[in-house]
């Protein structure tokens, strides 16, 4: 029997953004753990808007589990919040939103912003760095700096021994933005392996004295008027079984039409401060509008060539969710939609 360390992560009840938390408990198995060996645990819901003090007892249930190469013996265990009963799901517990569905599909595209005292990395203490344009995808010390390329790297690498789906990575037009990219298969499996892979960048950032900024919008004020920088985006591609092998252009411009219907709601769970990004600039449709288009960046929802090449067949990318959004909450919207419009 060997003693591992289940590193517990969970999602907090602040607002509008929840947090990332974690705990290790220290438990034999006589190998890595299954899912299915991995015990409920509690925690203090009174320390993170969870709970009142005079009740203050949460459950974390075990959803995902993956292992951790940063730790001897170490182990990943994403978990979802219950009541005490075990059962019910917490008010905060933004996975239960989303339907069981094997067959739908996500790849998530996640944008970000190195940060270092309290400004994106590479930014000078006064003034700004050169105006955007060599940093999308840049190569060179003062393109990407000195530091991230070796923290993406490192991330990588943890992210692939855990097992996550992580698809690619590069950096991004304004200075200190990267993205990572994460596929999965199933309704929840993508959100799952995001929040985790989440985590393992917060946490490796730890060692550089970064921090990972998530909003979408953090550079305003000043530095907006002097220079217009991109916000960070959680584009959402998705497909369920049906857009894969049925589809069709009736279909497609049905689900179209709900998407324009189910407007509000979709904007309602795509992040906090979306209306600074969703302006209608720097590839993006504006927050009140929905309109979609082939191979259009502006646009709300994009349109593959390969979907409409393909006989409307495929995956679409919502555009839409920003860097600081739910993908559980995402998730679950977009296949609420979809599960509105009839197959036949």
């Amino acid at each position: 029997m060997a003693k591992y360390k289940l590193e517990y992560i969970w999602l907090d009840g602040y607002k509008p953004l929840a947090s990332l938390r974690s705990k290790t408990q220290i438990k034999e198995f006589k190998s890595f753990p299954k899912l299915g060996e991995l015990p409920n645990w509690g925690f203090d819901g009174s320390s993170t808007q969870q709970a009142e003090g005079r009740s203050s007892d949460c459950v974390l249930k075990p959803v995902a589990v993956f292992p951790d190469s940063t730790r001897k013996n170490g182990v990943l265990v994403m978990a979802e919040v219950m009541m005490p009963d075990g059962v019910t799901p917490h008010v905060s517990n933004s996975r239960a939103t989303i339907p069981d569905d094997p067959d739908t599909w996500y790849g998530f595209e996640q944008e970000y912003f190195f940060y270092q005292d309290g400004r994106p990395l590479g930014f000078p203490v006064d003034g700004y760095p050169a105006p955007q344009g060599p940093y999308y995808t840049g190569v060179g010390y003062k393109n990407v700096g000195d530091i991230a390329r070796e923290v993406v790297e490192k991330h990588i690498d943890i992210c692939l021994d855990a097992g996550i789906n992580l698809e690619g990575i590069n950096a991004e037009v304004a200075k200190g933005q990267w993205e990572f990219q994460i596929f999965g298969k199933g309704s929840k499996s993508a959100a799952d392996q995001m929040w985790v892979a989440r985590y393992l960048l917060s946490r490796l950032a730890e060692t550089y004295a970064l921090d990972i900024e998530w909003r979408c919008k953090p550079i305003l004020g000043p530095f907006q008027q002097a220079l217009d920088w991109n916000g960070s985006g959680m584009h959402a591609n998705f497909s369920t079984k049906f857009m894969r092998e049925k589809g069709g252009k009736a279909y497609f411009e049905k689900l179209m039409a709900a998407f324009s219907k189910n407007c509000d709601e979709h904007i309602a769970v795509y992040g906090p401060e979306n209306h600074l990004r969703l302006t209608g600039l720097h590839e993006t449709q504006s927050i009140d509008k929905f309109s979609y288009g082939i191979a259009d960046r502006g646009a709300s929802v994009r349109v593959p060539h390969s979907f409409v090449n393909n006989g409307y067949k495929g995956y679409l990318e919502d555009r839409r969710p920003n860097s600081a959004a739910d993908p559980y909450l995402v998730a679950g919207r977009i296949l609420k939609t979809i599960q509105s419009v009839p197959t036949k």
